[in-house]
């Protein structure tokens, strides 16, 4: 009798793990292209090679030297995507400090909790950004930087915050400007920084990002050189990157999707980095592509939407375009052929994970068949193991069946911050990290993610997977875009509800449209019982749509708060 495989897989390859700091990496990358673009910042009006990027990175690294920063040391960098930033993240590396990523997004209750319970001593910040005033709220949470010399505020509030760095032009009361904190490197020779530089491991912990918790405190997902260093570059090597790839990152910096696959996948492969803007805009992202022949380009799917429903999509010439990723949700199918087609990204990649594995752990290639890179999330990347288990006993599947995604490998973080009991729940003593995450594995080792484990609807005793019913959804020629999520029921627990985006220039559709859509194409109980139509979805700065805030609007608009 065949016996069924189990839902296992271990990512092979005959490219070995990167045993070095980031900052050597940086240094070896700089030896090898030192005359290649590096870093380009198009709002900025910055373009720097390799080695005009390490004078600058060089220098910052001094600079911190000199302002008191020591190696575990947390620096804390504030700021929509701008060249400082990545400066600030090489910088950091190099002599070691801890860099702190703070979501450009974060008010004056989150900014307060992630600078106290990293213990951050420095924080690089931007001026302002959007409808965010961060010197005001900055100044809000610590007035005693208005009459503290610069690098020795003594806070009540923020009772680690030693000094702040602006990247303002202008002077702000007890803050070092950039310009003037670059120029501190002066006091520090050159040969300091090499030989801290020498001293540090890759094992050493040298990022903190926050998870944005959808429940509670967001979590410090404290990540090594070997951690994210290793990620960035096999990203990259799936995509064949090489010295000659120019990559447009318009994805936040703060987030491992810029920070590690844009800014280390490039540098590890001698790539550039280009920057459109401080935030995500179609036009500047289409501009930069055609402007600066990008060959790469990442986004979430609703970011790849947008840029094709552009009004002046085809004025911009994408035909340097080959591959990119796109990554935080599966790709409808539609869109998928779009950005094939009309954006030449023939090679296009899916890529998934979670902070926690720095982030990657399992993406498609650009040979996998088109069915794979719609319904998939790939396959385990190299040096890395997959799993997938009865969220109830723990025990592996036989491939084909519904259970937790579980990752192990060189990607799995070193800890939540300051944070035991959460690091125990997430990682188990055999060290695979339980992602939350439901998922099923076929004979070829593809995975599927079918949705959440607290996603998961359970109406009248039948398990149902939201993402099967947005699946479904998708191929109505209305539908843009649909969220489905559970809603309490008194009868049968719970009911689905889909919120919906249709097309502006399709026949509107209606609720009795869609549901006459599903009758007889899906099981009577996994129709939902309610349709909402909607502009716009809840979201995460990073482009991550909020199913629990859905569910919290659609409680109160249904007026099912007393269920």
């Amino acid at each position: 009798m065949h016996k069924q495989l189990p839902s296992y897989t271990s990512g092979t390859c005959d490219k070995p793990l990167i045993g070095m700091t980031i900052g050597d990496m940086f240094d070896t990358t700089v030896a090898r292209f030192p005359n290649h673009d590096a870093l380009i910042v198009c709002h900025q009006e910055i373009r720097l090679t390799w080695s005009q990027l390490k004078d600058k990175v060089d220098q910052a690294a001094r600079a911190f030297l000199a302002i008191g920063v020591q190696r575990g040391d947390r620096v804390g960098v504030w700021s929509p995507n701008r060249a400082e930033w990545t400066i600030t993240q090489f910088a950091t590396a190099k002599i070691g400090a801890i860099l702190v990523n703070v979501n450009p997004a974060y008010r004056l209750h989150e900014l307060e909790y992630a600078l106290n319970q990293s213990e951050m001593r420095f924080l690089v910040t931007a001026d302002h950004f959007k409808s965010s005033q961060y010197t005001q709220m900055l100044l809000e949470l610590a007035p005693e930087l208005k009459m503290s010399a610069e690098g020795k505020l003594k806070s009540m509030k923020l009772p680690h915050l030693q000094g702040v760095i602006n990247l303002d032009s202008a002077k702000h009361p007890g803050m070092y400007r950039w310009a003037d904190f670059m120029d501190m490197a002066e006091l520090v020779p050159a040969q300091d920084m090499t030989d801290l530089q020498e001293t540090l491991q890759f094992d050493d912990a040298i990022n903190i990002q926050y998870t944005s918790g959808t429940t509670g405190f967001p979590k410090g997902t404290t990540l090594s050189h070997h951690n994210i260093l290793n990620n960035g570059y096999f990203v990259a090597e799936s995509m064949n990157f090489t010295e000659n790839d120019r990559l447009v990152i318009p994805v936040p910096l703060y987030h491992c999707f810029g920070m590690v696959m844009g800014n280390l996948g490039c540098m590890t492969h001698g790539a550039a980095m280009i920057y459109a803007d401080e935030g995500f805009d179609t036009k500047s992202v289409l501009k930069a592509v055609a402007e600066e022949r990008a060959t790469a380009l990442y986004g979430v799917p609703t970011m790849f939407i947008a840029e094709l429903e552009d009004p002046d999509f085809d004025q911009y010439d994408l035909s340097s375009l080959r591959t990119g990723i796109m990554a935080g949700s599966i790709c409808p199918a539609e869109v998928m052929k779009a950005v094939n087609s009309r954006m030449h990204m023939k090679e296009v990649q899916i890529a998934y994970g979670m902070t926690e594995t720095s982030p990657v752990s399992t993406q498609t290639s650009a040979s996998d068949p088109f069915d794979k890179q719609v319904t998939t999330v790939g396959r385990t990347q190299p040096h890395l193991e997959t799993k997938i288990v009865d969220p109830a006993s723990g025990r592996i599947l036989p491939r084909g069946e519904i259970g937790e995604l579980c990752t192990r490998g060189y990607s799995v973080m070193i800890k939540y911050w300051n944070n035991d009991e959460a690091t125990a729940k997430a990682v188990d003593a055999a060290g695979w990290m339980h992602t939350e995450d439901l998922a099923i594995m076929d004979d070829e080792g593809y995975i599927q993610i079918v949705g959440r484990i607290k996603d998961m609807v359970i109406r009248g005793g039948e398990n149902v997977y939201p993402k099967e019913i947005e699946e479904f959804l998708y191929t109505h020629p209305a539908v843009i875009e649909v969220q489905v999520t559970g809603v309490p029921d008194k009868k049968y627990g719970e009911e689905l509800i889909a919120w919906v985006k249709t097309n502006p220039d399709a026949e509107q559709a209606t609720e009795e449209d869609l549901r006459n859509f599903c009758r007889g194409k899906i099981t009577h109980f996994k129709i939902p019982r309610y349709f909402k139509f909607v502009e716009e979805f809840p979201m995460t700065v990073t482009g991550k749509i909020q199913k629990f805030k859905m569910r919290e609007i659609s409680i109160e608009e249904l007026g099912l708060d007393d269920i």
